[in-house]
């Protein structure tokens, strides 16, 4: 982390090393979100990428967007990018539903493992009976 005079105030930035080892990643992963737009760093004369809190705040929001299972395409739009010019009401209303939208999909997730759980008790019980059966020691 560097601190660089930027006119009126001092602005830190970040080299791709520096973030991809302070928030796990891989230094090809943030090269893959800036080429999708998600980020974008400024470039020093000698066309090294250069991160401002700006960038490692977006990144931060995209890893915990990857986590909780939302598209990058929802994500950019989640944190404005696919429109710059969104207000902010239209953005809280668009992440407002998309969370909705996922959590609708974990119950019906949830749903479908407890059924295979069920599933998977009634076959454990049939073979243990068959076992039993069979004075077969169960290990």
């Amino acid at each position: 982390m560097r601190k660089r005079p930027d006119m009126k105030r001092e602005t830190i930035l970040f080299t791709i090393s520096e973030l991809a080892d302070e928030l796990d990643i891989s230094t090809r992963a943030i090269r893959f979100y800036e080429e999708r737009g998600l980020i974008l760093p400024k470039r020093t004369k000698g066309n090294h990428r250069v991160y401002d809190k700006r960038d490692r705040t977006r990144l931060k929001l995209i890893l915990r967007g990857k986590r909780l299972g939302y598209s990058l395409d929802e994500i950019s739009e989640m944190i404005g990018l696919a429109n710059f010019n969104m207000k902010e009401e239209k953005q809280l209303e668009k992440t407002f539903t998309y969370g909705k939208r996922k959590l609708l999909e974990i119950d019906d997730r949830m749903q479908e493992l407890q059924i295979l759980k069920e599933d998977l008790l009634a076959i454990q019980q049939k073979i243990s009976n068959r076992m039993d059966e069979l004075n077969i020691k169960k290990g």
